[in-house]
């Protein structure tokens, strides 16, 4: 598929997602909404790839929603079933929402945060499973703002990465957040300098793709999306399922011998 507004690049196991408005620091649009689902849906069927890192070109992660585009939006834009794929009986549908796809990517997906980020690009960061930040990147949730509400499911997301409190006060008053807030209040997981931001993201992802079995990988990330609809009891009983499974697979065997043979591993996923 050719994209228009992101650029797409598979290297060494890893696939790089890159928001490409810089002019408009990444503002988003629905071309943009398109592509991305795209890409990280070929990324999480593409066998070569382990970890998937998306970040924004230029100044910018996302800047938020094209304000073009928002001017002439249709308010009965949000609801349409146009604007997804068809549903598929195999995936929950807590993760088959416009933009509330990304726990269901069997990759683990980096936000690499390299700017601004807010309103729906602050979305998209939380649907990831990781965020590293360059220690100079703004946050905030905008849209109180604009008179708009917590939208696209940041309502449930937000609170489970920063806590019932911090989430209310980050979206009542879509103040703007330092770096250094969100790493203290646990929005982000890790700050970079600019300079070094990419050199950083790209080394944990490499250890990721080299290192780490990528069908536990899949499982685990699987594991902790289901836990806010589990009990104890049912997250117990699925990790036994999901045990037996992985001692009989190939990664469970090659992750032994790699250890006893003092060698890297070489896993398949199977």
């Amino acid at each position: 598929m050719a994209y228009e507004h992101i650029l797409y690049e598979v290297s060494d196991k890893i696939a790089t997602i890159t928001l490409n408005r810089p002019d408009r620091m990444n503002a988003w649009t629905p071309v943009m909404e398109r592509d991305v689902r795209h890409a990280m849906e070929a990324s999480s069927a593409d066998d070569d790839v382990r970890v998937i890192v998306l970040t924004g070109a230029g100044r910018a992660f996302c800047a938020g929603a094209d304000m073009d585009a928002l001017k002439g939006l249709d308010p009965d834009d949000v609801r349409r079933a146009s604007n997804l794929p068809p549903f598929d009986m195999n995936r929950r549908p807590d993760w088959q929402t416009r933009y509330g796809f990304y726990p269901a990517i069997r990759k683990p997906v980096i936000a690499m945060l390299n700017g601004a980020t807010a309103g729906i690009g602050l979305v998209h960061a939380l649907y990831c499973d990781l965020r590293f930040a360059a220690d100079n990147t703004v946050f905030t949730t905008a849209f109180a703002r604009r008179g708009l509400i917590a939208e696209h499911g940041i309502s449930w997301m937000l609170p489970r990465i920063v806590g019932h409190a911090n989430a209310m006060d980050l979206l009542l008053s879509a103040r703007r957040v330092t770096s250094a807030e969100a790493l203290r209040i646990g929005l982000v997981n890790r700050l970079s300098s600019p300079e070094t931001l990419r050199e950083e993201t790209y080394a944990y992802a490499r250890d990721l793709a080299d290192f780490v079995s990528p069908s536990a990988m899949a499982v685990i990330k699987r594991q902790l999306y289901e836990v806010p609809f589990q009990t104890l009891a049912e997250a117990t009983i699925e990790a036994n399922r999901e045990m037996m499974v992985a001692l009989n697979g190939s990664d469970f065997r090659e992750g032994v011998a790699s250890f006893m043979e003092k060698r890297p591993p070489r896993f398949t996923g199977r």
